[in-house]
């Protein structure tokens, strides 16, 4: 199956209010992302992985032992991140309580949570993400990865994630990510997406 890139699950517009401009979208979703799925497409074909689901090839191309991955792994794992990435944003919701409990028992407090999370993404150097995952035996843990690594690498469910690159955040936030992490948590996460996930 060829990767086809997804709609937005809402309009470009509809996060403007929230801290996430039309503008960014446009240029996030229809360029960048839009680039790994045709780059991505482009390096499968006639290849073992063509043909195959995403998550299959992103754990099938992921080298542990290097930092530099391949070209295949980078767009595969780029289009799974950013699919998911949409998803994982929505005009401003209140927190499911199932959510908050998980989040509470896990880390003490919301509070608490919200600054191990801006703390993984605000201390990435270079590109990368921002995850709440659930790891194998079902605890939640704040995590970051470099460039387009995810948690699929490690056998981890993706709760929560957030995009680091500066293509995501540079047209609103300019340099301050910090100032884009806390209003990604404050104002942009979908948490029934969340709840769903957990």
């Amino acid at each position: 199956m060829a990767f086809e890139l997804p709609p937005l699950p809402y309009a470009h517009d509809a996060l403007a209010d929230a801290g996430m401009s039309k503008e960014t979208l446009e240029f996030h979703h229809d360029i960048h992302h839009k680039a790994y799925v045709d780059n991505g497409n482009n390096l499968i074909k006639d290849t073992e992985w063509a043909g195959k689901p995403v998550e299959e090839i992103v754990k099938g191309t992921y080298d542990k032992s290097a930092v530099a991955q391949s070209g295949i792994f980078n767009n595969a794992s780029q289009h799974w991140n950013h699919t998911e990435f949409w998803k994982m944003m929505a005009p401003k919701m209140a927190m499911p309580s199932e959510v908050e409990k998980a989040l509470k028992e896990a880390f003490g407090s919301v509070d608490e949570f919200k600054k191990e999370f801006s703390a993984a993404g605000g201390g990435q150097f270079g590109s990368g993400w921002a995850w709440l995952v659930k790891d194998s035996g079902g605890a939640l843990k704040v995590t970051k990865t470099e460039n387009g690594v995810n948690p699929l690498c490690f056998g981890q469910t993706a709760l929560l994630g957030c995009d680091v690159w500066e293509h995501s955040y540079y047209i609103d936030f300019r340099n301050k990510r910090p100032a884009y992490l806390q209003n990604f948590l404050d104002n942009l996460v979908n948490w029934e997406y969340v709840a769903a996930k957990l």
